[in-house]
């Protein structure tokens, strides 16, 4: 199902938060749970992963991540302040010690001038109030790839944050 470059580096990040004892959890919006399938495909991850939030609609992030309506109004859902409060919500609604949240537009519609096909904030916190934002303009390179790229980059702040 996963290449074996992303279940390499999925294993890098269970082995890391094991060893550290921290727990982890994932708040993910166009990827549908793509990274939380990821982190549980590798063996023992029931050790470190604890929740895995997919809330692809609006309601879904103000429901279970706090994200305010506010916010999505102003900012709208693919968004760094929208990135930012679904890993601070992650984090705040779970056990876990750190989050990583993706937010994006996959496409093939859906973009804009302003907000293109291909574009992704993530964030990663951890409860020590550490925190990496990134914005990635993937281009439109469709929807698979985009979300795998979308992956593979949040495996890469969770390694940055274990």
């Amino acid at each position: 199902m996963f290449s074996p470059e992303l279940i390499e580096v999925a294993a890098a990040v269970i082995t890391a938060a094991s060893d550290k004892k921290l727990k982890i959890a994932t708040a993910e919006s166009c990827t549908g749970g793509l990274l939380s399938a990821l982190l549980t495909e590798i063996p023992h991850s029931s050790n470190v992963f604890e929740y895995g939030y997919v809330t692809y609609a609006n309601a879904a992030k103000e429901d279970m991540l706090d994200v305010s309506p506010e916010m999505l109004a102003l900012h709208g859902a693919v968004s760094e302040p929208v990135a930012a409060a679904m890993a601070a919500g992650a984090l705040a609604r779970s056990r876990a010690d750190v989050a990583v949240s993706i937010t994006g537009i996959a496409g093939p519609g859906g973009g804009s001038a302003k907000k293109p096909v291909g574009l992704v904030y993530m964030a990663g916190m951890r409860a020590d109030g550490k925190t990496i934002i990134e914005k990635h303009e993937f281009g439109d390179l469709g929807r698979s790839e985009i979300r795998r790229r979308a992956v593979a980059a949040a495996l890469a702040i969770l390694r940055r944050l274990l």
